[in-house]
């Protein structure tokens, strides 16, 4: 029988010591398709899986709010730039939030989702919105989150639980330390989000720069929320 060489070795690959492998191939082959598929720019959309379509204990209907927000997005960017130009519809790719952004730009051109996958024991699937060549799954968070900010020219938050807070805070780090350009981050529904963080707290503690509370935006309805994308994002070019 002849030795299996290293890269066809599954049971290597799968072990504890080819992690670093496993860690790569989450960066090259999500940048390889990426690249193939002219995906150059994102918006990023957050928010709670867990969220449903109809009106909430809170009398919104936040999952027509996130579909609305993203088709008007989608015709944007198809009428206004090239391809290349072009602004895609990125989330986790879900349900919840992650869904009805993806409706809505379905609604437009599917073409225009992509879905970043994880596997999760519960809570995630890849939504039927989006089609498998902008599709991803990925093992590691931190991977995962790393390609939702790598390719995002902005980010909208809704509603969300302890991953949403994980991600608005990765973002809001990242921008505050230059780590990653100035772009619009828009925290959508200004109730929930001054009700659950109180950022001027920071600010008046002296724990984060008054400049700080520059870095995002509460809008409480589409239109507003439309208007900062379209004056703000700005198309980066093909690397």
């Amino acid at each position: 029988m002849r030795p299996l060489k290293a890269y066809k070795n599954n049971e290597f690959l799968m072990s504890e010591e080819a992690r670093g492998v496993r860690i790569l191939c989450e960066y090259l082959e999500p940048d390889l398709r990426f690249r193939k598929t002219g995906v150059h720019n994102t918006v990023a959309f957050f928010g709670s899986a867990r969220l449903k379509p109809g009106v909430g204990p809170d009398g919104r209907d936040w999952y027509m709010e996130v579909a609305r927000l993203a088709e008007r997005l989608a015709a944007w960017t198809m009428a206004q730039h090239t391809l290349q130009e072009r602004f895609y519809i990125c989330t986790g790719g879900g349900p919840g939030v992650m869904e009805a952004a993806h409706t809505g730009g379905a609604r437009v051109d599917a073409h225009l989702n992509v879905g970043l996958n994880i596997s999760l024991p519960f809570e995630q699937h890849l939504n039927p919105y989006v089609d498998v060549e902008r599709a991803f799954q990925f093992h590691y968070f931190f991977m995962r989150k790393f390609w939702l900010v790598k390719l995002a020219r902005g980010a909208v938050f809704f509603p969300g639980g302890f991953g949403t807070l994980d991600e608005l805070f990765e973002l809001l780090t990242l921008t505050q330390t230059g780590k990653v350009s100035r772009l619009p981050i828009i925290l959508y529904g200004r109730a929930f989000w001054e009700g659950l963080i109180d950022f001027g707290s920071l600010a008046e503690r002296g724990l984060i720069s008054p400049d700080d509370l520059d870095l995002f935006r509460y809008c409480d309805d589409v239109d507003s929320a439309f208007a900062i994308l379209r004056d703000e994002l700005r198309p980066h070019p093909a690397d």
